[in-house]
């Protein structure tokens, strides 16, 4: 039944393997083609990234291997995902975010790697997409990235970075179960694991026949209008507080500082013409990227909350009115 190899005994020794699914009030449906595309045999982790679980009856109702365990409140992709190494005793654990859809013969390669004792610390997957995020080599050493890479005969390429939509560990290597820096929230967090295993030597696959479809925003609440703004505003502050931190934490604060400065300036003003011509959408975007920006040269946190800063930014309004 399964490639090359793998056997019915190897199939019936096969480590122990987990999938965890991070979610934060995600869409039952969404979530259901997520996890009707995992093999049933699987055992499957549901963290949840707030108090409750609203789903918890159906999901255990059409799957027995589920297991649903809640953070408490949403704290973003790293310490969702460290939270649930921490209730996991398989020593592979594939993560995956909600709107991942596996395709077919996923899991039978990924059988076939396990079954056939692959030593890695990451393995990734591929976009069906082709022109989506391709695995990268020379990320972080200035060789050429996606240059075209060889392929061993089980089809898996070593690379030093991989997207963090899917990916499989082997806890075994990893000395703790905070694996990834629980500092960022969203955005840059599994490029900083990357290059943290890599400075190790530690070991990286993508596999071109883990193949997967991943609807990003398609499947998040920015399709629907009332929280595009919110959406735009969350999204561009992390995507700027986390560029200046894995940089600042990698390369040193004034090496960050200096290949960022340009970007702190540009989006202040941009965010100052977009007003003036009352395009909304284009002036919030640069505005976040801003605070985000500023936020992080400035050493503040990345648990960022809309609210929390629009308070802030108001308040700063009115000083300069008093002025």
């Amino acid at each position: 039944m399964y490639i090359n190899k793998l056997n019915e005994f190897m199939l019936k020794n096969l480590p122990k393997l987990s999938v965890n699914i991070l979610t934060f009030k995600t869409n039952k449906n969404i979530l259901k083609r997520c996890i009707n595309s995992i093999d049933k045999s699987i055992p499957i982790n549901i963290i949840e990234n707030s108090k409750n679980f609203e789903h918890s009856k159906y999901f255990k109702k059409i799957r027995k291997n589920v297991k649903i365990y809640c953070t408490g409140e949403n704290c973003g992709y790293a310490k969702g995902h460290n939270y649930g190494f921490s209730k996991t005793s398989s020593r592979y654990v594939l993560i995956c975010n909600p709107d991942v859809i596996f395709k077919k013969n996923y899991f039978k390669y990924l059988f076939n790697y396990l079954g056939n004792k692959l030593i890695f610390d990451i393995l990734g997957s591929q976009y069906e997409k082709k022109e989506m995020y391709k695995p990268a080599y020379g990320l972080f050493d200035k060789k050429e990235i996606n240059p075209k890479l060889k392929k061993d005969k089980f089809g898996l390429q070593r690379v030093n970075w991989v997207v963090g939509c899917t990916m499989l560990f082997d806890l075994k290597r990893f000395k703790t179960n905070k694996i990834f820096d629980e500092n960022y929230f969203m955005f840059y967090e599994e490029t900083d694991l990357c290059k943290r295993v890599i400075s190790k030597n530690g070991i990286i696959y993508s596999g071109s026949k883990l193949i997967i479809n991943h609807l990003g925003e398609k499947s998040s609440f920015a399709v629907i209008p009332k929280h595009k703004i919110d959406y735009i505003k969350l999204r561009n502050w992390h995507l700027m507080w986390s560029s200046f931190y894995f940089s600042k934490k990698h390369f040193g604060f004034f090496h960050s500082f200096i290949i960022h400065f340009y970007s702190l300036i540009k989006n202040f003003i941009k965010f100052f013409i977009f007003l003036f011509f009352f395009q909304k959408e284009k002036s919030t975007k640069h505005l976040y990227r801003y605070l985000g920006l500023l936020n992080s040269m400035l050493g503040n946190k990345s648990l960022f909350r809309v609210q929390i800063i629009k308070r802030r930014f108001h308040r700063l309004l009115q000083k300069f009115a008093r002025w």
